[in-house]
This record gives C-alpha cells, structure tokens and sequence, in this order.
C-alpha cells in the first residue's frame, strides 16, 4: 500500500487528488495540508511514502518544505505537483530533493503512475519541461568551473550542510538554524564544525566568507 500525503493551499485541490489517489488500487491518502509547514510536521508524524507537493504556498513555500522533508523523513519521497514550469521553480525543486515534477493539467492516470513511480524510487519528470531539464544539466556539464589557483581542493558538503550554511551566510545563530530545519542544537553544532572544516577556515565567520567568494552560496 502506497502511503500519501497531498499539499496544496487550495482545498479544491486537496479533495479532487484526494478522490483520484483513494480510489486507486494500492493507494492510501494519509493526510492533507494546507501549506509547507504542515506538510513538514505532517510528513514527520504520518511517514507517507509519497508527498505531493504544490509550490506556491504560504507560511512556507514547497521548494523549503521539499528540503525539510528530505532532510527530516529520508524514507518519504516528494512528487512536486504544481502550474509552475519556469526553470526557476523547476531546478530549484530538483535541488531541494524532489524525486519528480509533474504540472497539473496532467490526467489522473499521468498523476497516478507518477505517483507510483516515485513510490518506486523513479524519477518522472513532466513531458513539458523534460526539454529543459535536459538543456539545462547538458549545459552544466559543458561549462568549466571557475576557481582562483591557489584556492585548495574541498571536500564536498552534503545537502544539510550546504543548507545549515546558507542559514549561517544569513547570520542565523545555531539555535535559529536549529528551529528552521527541525534539527537539535547539538546536531548543528556538529554539521558547523564539518563545514568549517571542510572549507579549511578557522572559524563560521571565516567559513561563510570563503563560501561567498567561491559562490558556494549567495546573499
């Protein structure tokens, strides 16, 4: 049985996927929310298989909540279901961690199957904005990455930290960092003193700094 939880802040939304997703063999709706903070607490406490996230939302918008679940709930995957297929919307969801992208003008079989691909561990990227994915990841490839000479070589930063460091980059302390990803103090702590290390600085200020010029993060 595949365990869902739907995310939309229109509630005529919620209730139509609510209809197509219970009456679908193997499929279970779990619960619904009505903006990214919900869906956040409710992924936590529910662990569905599968969210289907909208974008635009208030309180907290589906390209944050979609990281927060990733970071939170490593077992639940996040479909993106949305009207927006700007390349803004699209690659930052793809980096936040959705496993596919679907616009909602798809019918309910497309919706379905995307669903039980992601279940599945596929990704399904909608037919409409697969071309630009594509374009986008080949151009990627293609283009060098530029460096000073003498910057060393850097160990990679995994997801949270990248994410605990665009939070410091704002000059959030640990505990505000702590409250914004639902994480414990002690677990910041801890991915602060990876990342200083990682970026070979002495300290966060110096580790935010050398961040910044690398564009490993922006303001």
């Amino acid at each position: 049985m595949i365990r869902v939880l739907i995310c939309d802040d229109q509630d005529v939304v919620r209730k139509g996927l609510n209809i197509i997703l219970s009456h679908s063999d193997g499929m279970e709706v779990v619960g619904q929310a009505s903006d990214g903070v919900e869906a956040v607490k409710l992924a936590h406490e529910l662990e569905p298989d599968v969210v289907c996230m909208d974008l635009k939302m208030p309180n907290l918008n589906g390209i944050h909540a979609t990281r927060r679940i990733c970071q939170t709930s490593p077992n639940t995957r996040v479909l993106v279901l949305t009207t927006y297929d700007g390349d803004e919307w699209v690659f930052d969801a793809i980096r936040a961690g959705a496993c596919g992208y679907l616009l909602k003008d798809a019918d309910s079989e497309d919706i379905v199957q995307a669903v039980r691909d992601t279940a599945a561990g596929k990704a399904r990227i909608d037919p409409n904005i697969a071309g630009k994915v594509l374009i986008a990841f080949r151009d990627l490839d293609n283009k060098p990455i530029k460096r000073n000479a003498d910057d060393p070589i850097l160990e990679e930063l995994t997801e949270r930290e990248l994410s605990i460091l665009r939070l410091m980059a704002e000059g959030k302390t640990n505990s505000e960092i702590a409250d914004a990803l639902f994480l414990a103090t002690g677990t910041i702590k801890n991915n602060v003193s990876n990342i200083i290390g990682k970026l070979q600085t002495n300290d966060r200020t110096q580790a935010v700094l050398a961040a910044l010029r690398r564009g490993i993060v922006d303001l």
